[in-house]
């Protein structure tokens, strides 16, 4: 097996560019922040929804259950989602705060 120059020096300059830090820590961290916020603001949308939509099959304003029973699971499935997530994270903090520098 040959090796080219050409695809050595595409080995080293793709090295180059993953050690450069493209994104700053503080775009970094902003850019992480507003990705929790917006999954957070996406869950209260799923919860308000499903709730408003109970809400309505208990007054008699919507007939069709399938809906209501289809968001409610959709806003339980996200819920649980977040709380695992959330976990994950807590996890990942600890283990960090335990290495040692």
């Amino acid at each position: 097996m040959t090796i080219s120059m050409n695809d050595v020096s595409q080995v080293l300059n793709t090295a180059q560019m993953t050690t450069r830090p493209s994104v700053t820590p503080g775009e970094a961290q902003a850019s992480f922040a507003d990705t929790l916020k917006g999954a957070i603001e996406n869950l209260n949308h799923i919860q308000n929804e499903s709730d408003s939509k109970t809400v309505a099959l208990a007054n008699g304003e919507i007939d069709d259950l399938h809906d209501v029973m289809i968001t409610a699971q959709k806003a339980s499935i996200t819920l649980e989602t977040t709380v695992q997530v959330q976990k994950k994270v807590i996890d990942a903090y600890n283990e960090i705060m335990r290495m040692q520098v």
